[in-house]
């Protein structure tokens, strides 16, 4: 059988009510470029579904809002789902992730995660999550944005950037990760560990069109933002400074890396 009647059959067998969920529910929704091994599925608390090969059986008793209204095969909602997944991560960055994965696709908005979170009694990193997708309305898309805006930007003191910003060139849409338009620098981060060639000769395309605008990109990727937060603070602050910035890069705390004044 193909994998929709396998889905189908996994719904079938748990049972009037049940609804393909997380990291299937997340296939299904787009959020997941490829299937998850094991098939998930949620069920009305207090059912009893025996042993299936291959099938993971949760329980709500909340299932029957979580559930989409229509979509087939039967599956919970991207918001439900969303943190159906943070709720099992094995840290908050990976709970995040799902987030901003599923705001940046533009399957569903930072606000619709928020009621959903307020409709669940118990959620593992509720509140960070629910200051975090303040920064996801404010444009950011990634994990490596959100470290880059917590632990680079507003702990150093550097003035607050655009996020999102969408460029058109030749009738398409390019986005600038992070941008400080009153100095023309833009930083892009790249989450990627490698880059494939044509997105290679894409992202140097799209630094020398800013470049032609007069603007300076800075790129950094996970090593720079995770592993030296303050060096890039010092580096983008400096590029700022020559573009008029009259402000300055502060130290972050007693362990900064940068040289105490």
């Amino acid at each position: 059988p193909g994998r929709a009647a396998l889905l189908w059959a996994a719904v079938l067998k748990a049972g009037p009510g049940a609804a393909l969920s997380h990291e299937t529910a997340a296939e299904l929704h787009g959020l997941t470029r490829k299937p998850a091994p094991l098939i998930h599925v949620t069920v009305p608390a207090g059912r009893r579904v025996g042993p299936v090969p291959g099938l993971i059986v949760h329980r709500s008793a909340r299932i029957a809002e979580a559930r989409h209204p229509c979509q087939i095969p039967p599956r919970t909602r991207i918001e439900e789902t969303v943190l159906d997944l943070a709720d099992t991560a094995r840290a908050f960055e990976e709970a995040l992730g799902w987030a901003c994965a599923a705001c940046g696709g533009r399957l569903t908005t930072p606000q619709r995660i928020a009621e959903a979170i307020s409709q669940r009694a118990r959620l593992r990193y509720r509140t960070a999550l629910q200051l975090a997708l303040g920064d996801v309305t404010g444009g950011v898309h990634t994990i490596l944005e959100y470290r880059y805006l917590r632990d680079v930007e507003r702990p150093h003191g550097l003035p607050g950037a655009e996020r999102q910003v969408r460029v058109v060139r030749g009738g398409r849409s390019e986005y600038r990760d992070v941008l400080y338009r009153e100095y023309l620098v833009a930083v892009e981060t790249d989450g990627r560990l490698a880059h494939a060639a044509d997105g290679q000769w894409r992202d140097v395309r799209r630094d020398n069109a800013a470049a032609a605008d007069g603007i300076v990109t800075l790129r950094y990727g996970w090593s720079d933002v995770i592993s030296r937060p303050c060096g890039v603070a010092a580096e983008v602050g400096a590029v700022l400074a020559r573009r008029g910035w009259p402000g300055s890069v502060r130290r972050c705390g007693p362990s900064c890396a940068l040289p105490r004044p």
